[in-house]
């Protein structure tokens, strides 16, 4: 399993500040404008739409925000000309990293990533140089509770998981990424509560670091997620129970 992705879920866990919430709103308006411009204003016909409506709810964005960027993304409201950008480096000890973006102008954004990289001790690569580390799943979070987290496994597979991963307080979901809404719909179906569901770039193989580069990664992974334009950072980095203690410490 991705330690980023671990480290993901214990943030999400300890909740958001208002200031973090506002900004993951706005990350969220910008998914929905750009899957309206692809596919159309109509849910039940996009399904990049629905799915990224299905995290605005999940995250508690209010509705009246999603019509709003709905709107923009039709074009029924005036709005920058948002593009997708894909930026590839190398983190600490080479790890690799995946920046996806959503931006109305590519140096801007070229140039603020390219910063956090070179001030965290990473560097940018070439287009490609990354990515085929890395594959398109989807990934749904239940948080285990009071459940037996083995038993959450087998409802999982059964509802047509590739792959399930236990670990504390919660298990991870992989499906493939058009199973996603199927594997989501028969999980709610059995009254399990989903904590997240979502599209992710996760990587095929990890790699653990030494405990200075991996605080370092770690720290330049928190700096990318923090630019507004940037929508998803991934990473093959594989961070210990210990680390990532000391690191939210």
């Amino acid at each position: 399993m991705s330690g980023h992705s671990k480290w993901s879920t214990i943030k999400r866990q300890k909740g958001v500040t208002d200031a973090r919430r506002g900004q993951l709103f706005t990350k969220l308006a910008r998914e929905i404008i750009v899957a309206v411009r692809e596919g159309g204003d109509n849910p039940e016909a996009n399904f990049r739409l629905r799915l990224v409506i299905q995290k605005a709810r999940d995250n508690n964005m209010p509705m009246e925000n999603i019509e709003r960027a709905i709107k923009r993304g039709s074009g029924q409201a005036e709005g920058a000309i948002l593009v997708e950008i894909t930026h590839e480096g190398y983190g600490p000890s080479g790890v690799a990293i995946l920046v996806q973006a959503l931006s109305d102008n590519r140096n801007r954004t070229l140039q603020e990533v390219r910063n956090i990289f070179t001030r965290q001790g990473g560097n940018l690569g070439a287009n490609g140089c990354v990515a085929w580390l890395f594959d398109s799943r989807g990934l749904i979070t239940v948080e285990t509770n009071d459940q037996d987290a083995e038993e959450l496994a087998l409802e999982a597979i059964d509802a047509g998981a590739e792959d399930v991963k236990i670990e504390d307080n919660y298990v991870e979901i992989y499906t493939k990424p058009t199973d996603l809404e199927k594997v989501r719909g028969a999980l709610e179906e059995k009254k399990i509560a989903i904590a997240s569901a979502e599209l992710s770039m996760v990587p095929k193989s990890t790699v653990e670091m030494e405990e200075k580069a991996a605080l370092q990664t770690l720290r330049l992974l928190d700096k990318l997620e923090e630019l507004d334009e940037v929508q998803h950072v991934a990473s093959n980095a594989d961070f210990s129970d210990s680390i990532l203690e000391k690191y939210q410490a």
